[in-house]
């Protein structure tokens, strides 16, 4: 199956910089475009310095559409059978696309697969294991949604569900539990296809390392932006509550949806802001 992914960048040129690197790496064939949201450092001359057969397009938008507005241009251009996305701040595992290729070819209703953006250490079995569905000799650790970076899912699947809405303050969670609704598989791919964020704190290559590169990068950064997280006690807490949801909470969308979803919602910003 053919395969479009829409690299999505603003500033964060050193995140940029290996993210790109890392998915020019491998031998995968897929059509790369490139899609820039207004960024103020040296990432629209990097980008338009790249030279790869993959690359079909390099977009410099002149205002910050955010991930929505890219993969709507992208993926209403292209032909490719399959779709995705990543962001400029992750490092995928190579091969990454044949594994997830492979699980859409098998699994018709398959709907958005991904990498997981954790570290190994941050998976506990006993915790996911009554998460984790078998679909013929393919498995899916299973969620309503996924993060929103190194996922594939099939360009007919986008074309039922429709357009995201656009906006850089838009995520990709109520449009993966619009598909969750509609009766799609979604989840990670198990045994899982790991992919370095490297905008997580535990991450090596991470901008985060205190409270002021929290407050300096927050305009910058979705999660901080979108949590309203200013401190680096903040920021962990966040991360292993997000962790725990994923790891225990249940696979099935009503779950998340009407007066359960409310009442699970305010339990969830309870727990995470009292930590």
């Amino acid at each position: 199956m053919n395969i479009a992914i829409v690299v999505v960048t603003h500033n964060r040129f050193d995140y940029t910089e290996k993210t790109i690197e890392r998915l020019l790496s491998s031998t995968e064939e897929f059509d790369i475009y490139l899609w820039d949201n207004a960024s103020k450092d040296e990432t629209p001359e990097y980008l338009n310095s790249m030279k790869d057969p993959r690359i079909v397009e390099i977009i410099l938008s002149k205002e910050n559409a955010g991930q929505t507005g890219a993969m709507n241009y992208v993926w209403s251009k292209t032909k490719a059978e399959l779709v995705g996305k990543l962001d400029n701040d992750c490092l995928v595992t190579p091969g990454w696309t044949r594994i997830l290729a492979q699980a859409h070819k098998d699994i018709e209703r398959l709907g958005v697969v991904a990498c997981w953006h954790f570290f190994p250490d941050d998976f506990d079995y006993e915790q996911a294991k009554h998460k984790i569905q078998t679909f013929g000799r393919h498995q899916i650790f299973r969620h309503p949604w996924v993060g929103g970076t190194g996922f594939l899912l099939k360009r007919k699947t986008f074309l039922e569900i429709g357009s995201w809405d656009e906006g850089p303050d838009v995520g990709t969670t109520h449009y993966f539990l619009k598909m969750a609704l509609a009766g799609y598989i979604n989840g990670w791919y198990y045994p899982l296809v790991f992919q370095e964020h490297m905008d997580d704190p535990v991450s090596k290559h991470s901008m985060l390392k205190d409270d002021q590169a929290i407050n300096s990068l927050h305009d910058v950064t979705y999660t901080l932006r979108n949590r309203e997280i200013r401190t680096m006690e903040k920021r962990m807490a966040w991360r292993k509550y997000v962790i725990r949801s994923l790891l225990c909470d249940p696979w099935d969308v009503k779950y998340y949806m009407g007066w359960r979803g409310k009442l699970n919602r305010l339990k969830s910003k309870v727990k995470w802001h009292f930590h």
